[in-house]
């Protein structure tokens, strides 16, 4: 007998609940483990930092770009995990009396990401105590999540399977095979993905749920509200691609030229572009999730919103 549309959804919660269980881990015992972090080593990898196209900067200049850009992805990943994890309690209520199982994949999901904002906080700290003091990550975890929780259920789901997703990218395709990154640093994002697979599908499965009650009019707002949150989201890293550029030239002992610290803070923010938005923006299985739920002219407006930060 063949499944009904609801029985295959429940099979899918359940899978990422058997997952879930199978890839449990503990901040102390599995990932930090009595270590601290190691200077001497870069900490995010140069197909995320782009460090290379710095060529005026030397190599153990380039190493300390790296741990900086290092520090400011895991609070953003902090960041970004108040408003998931938020959201994720939200959505959760329309399974209270419902499929039980999608309710349970819920919970948990929730659970691993208050873990998650844990490890970052603990990342942060350990972080701190290796590099000079001066370092600033100024936006704040509670007023982000309440600009991003401001917008509809469908523009939210979209903006969380995109970073969902390039986390996922990341880990497998820089982070991972890159042999001369702090061990520490690895280990961070090879636990953090091992949850945030699950947490993908669970996104995947939620947007589309969203999708499916809206008319054509809610759904056109939803994709400008999805461009809004883009937006925003370019903001932040513009601030933060100033702030690190200042922080590097402080305290990397170097005095940078005008011109160099332009290149640098320019630098950075294509960096965190790519890293932030269009790595997750350009991944095949979100445009296709995304392409099969709007219209071509609404895909064609998120692309040319995207196009400008190219």
């Amino acid at each position: 007998m063949q499944k009904t549309i609801q029985e295959v959804e429940t099979e899918r919660y359940a899978r990422t609940i058997a997952a879930s269980k199978r890839v449990r881990w503990s901040i102390n015992e599995d990932v930090i483990r009595n270590r601290t972090f190691d200077t001497k080593q870069k900490f995010l990898p140069d197909g995320l930092s782009k460090v290379k196209e710095f060529d005026f900067l030397s190599e153990n200049e380039q190493r300390y770009l790296s741990q900086i850009q290092g520090r400011t992805y895991t609070n953003i990943f902090g960041l970004v995990e108040r408003y998931i994890d938020a959201k994720v309690l939200e959505i959760s209520r329309e399974h209270w009396l419902g499929d039980q199982t999608a309710l349970e994949a819920l919970v948990r999901f929730s659970d691993e990401e208050l873990k998650h904002q844990e490890l970052f906080r603990r990342v942060e700290n350990l972080i701190a105590e290796k590099m000079p003091p001066g370092y600033r990550f100024a936006p704040r975890p509670n007023d982000v999540a309440e600009v991003v929780l401001g917008k509809s259920t469908w523009a939210v789901l979209a903006l969380t399977l995109h970073i969902e997703l390039f986390t996922q990218l990341h880990y497998r395709q820089s982070i991972e095979p890159d042999e001369n990154l702090s061990p520490l640093f690895k280990d961070v994002f090879l636990f953090h993905w091992k949850e945030e697979s699950q947490h993908a599908i669970l996104d995947e499965l939620e947007w589309i749920r969203s999708d499916s009650k809206l008319s054509a009019e809610e759904r056109e707002k939803a994709v400008g509200e999805f461009i809004d949150l883009v937006v925003a989201v370019d903001g932040i890293l513009q601030g933060q691609a100033a702030d690190d550029a200042h922080y590097f030239a402080s305290t990397s002992g170097r005095s940078l030229s005008p011109d160099e610290l332009n290149k640098l803070e320019a630098g950075l923010l294509r960096a965190y572009r790519w890293q932030y938005i269009l790595s997750g923006a350009q991944h095949p299985h979100f445009i296709k999730v995304l392409t099969s739920l709007i219209t071509g002219a609404q895909t064609e407006r998120i692309q040319s919103a995207l196009a400008t930060l190219m």
